[in-house]
């Protein structure tokens, strides 16, 4: 009987070294591919923080000015961003971004709003299929491979949809990497362009032709896509900030499992010798 346990329990050690190999190779992998998001990052938000400053310079400057995408308009749907990771084991990284997507959702509908989706993500696809709102478009796997030419093309359909009349404001749901311990689901109203910084009484030195207003216009397809690259990044670096994290609990716990297992082990072969040595002993007497 002993024998047997030892055998299963042998094969149970096994079982969970191989799944712990499996673990920490995946660990291994997240970190890498986290430094290397984390960069295409960093070099990204200066561009954008420019390109935002310039917009905020044209509207402060401007006398008098007025643009569609600084205004709601009381027609059009709101159109929500949600995006979200491509793959799973990596613990409840996805869920706040949902949550706060649904309660936006929710407010939205309340008010009389029509929603409709455009889903970032493998798992953001899944997820909102069984939405009853409208999805315009899904892109798995595009937050690894995003490119700011990819995200312009994106970003120029959108604006295309607003001119249009189709949707009056979006709104973007994404997971800020804030440390590689720590990621924090966000949302971002987009358009109409939320907080420029307009300064008042300064006389503008600068003259835009044709107008600031086309100027301004003008920047709203890159400010739309620099949004949309820099937070599918920022999502893909929390993506594997959050598998690297529990891929590293899951190596903890497997070599904890280890550890109790090779006691129970020692255990059961330490009965099994103190067995056979009675077995022994008892043979002996009953020679005598």
């Amino acid at each position: 009987m002993a024998a047997s346990n030892m055998k299963a329990i042998k094969r149970r050690i096994k079982s969970v070294e191989s799944t712990m190999q499996i673990t920490k190779a995946m660990e291994l992998v997240s970190s890498s591919k986290l430094r290397h998001a984390k960069e295409r990052a960093d070099k990204a938000v200066p561009f954008f923080n420019l390109l935002y400053q310039t917009m905020s310079e044209v509207a402060s400057e401007a006398v008098g000015f007025h643009s569609v995408y600084t205004e709601l308009s009381e027609t059009g749907a709101a159109l929500l961003i949600i995006i979200a990771g491509d793959r799973g084991l990596a613990g409840g990284f996805n869920v706040n971004t949902f949550r706060l997507a649904e309660k936006r959702i929710r407010e939205l509908k309340e008010i009389g709003r029509e929603v409709v989706l455009m889903t970032i993500g493998k798992k953001a696809s899944e997820h909102f299929a069984k939405s009853d709102c409208r999805v315009l478009g899904t892109f798995d796997g595009l937050s690894e491979t995003i490119t700011p030419r990819r995200a312009l093309r994106m970003a120029e359909h959108i604006i295309s949809l607003f001119d249009e009349g189709h949707i009056a404001m979006i709104d973007l749901f994404f997971t800020n990497l804030v440390s590689p311990l720590q990621q924090e689901a966000r949302q971002m109203s987009v358009l109409p362009v939320p907080n420029l910084e307009r300064a008042t009484g300064l006389q503008s030195l600068t003259n835009y032709e044709p107008s600031p207003e086309a100027v301004f216009d003008s920047l709203i397809p890159q400010y739309l896509a620099g949004i949309l690259y820099c937070t599918a990044v920022d999502t893909y670096a929390s993506e594997q900030a959050a598998r690297r994290l529990a891929m590293e609990n899951a190596t903890d716990n497997a070599q904890e499992m280890i550890d109790d297992l090779s006691l129970k082990y020692n255990r059961a072969r330490q009965a099994s010798i103190t067995q056979e040595l009675t077995e022994i002993v008892s043979g002996a007497n009953a020679q005598e």
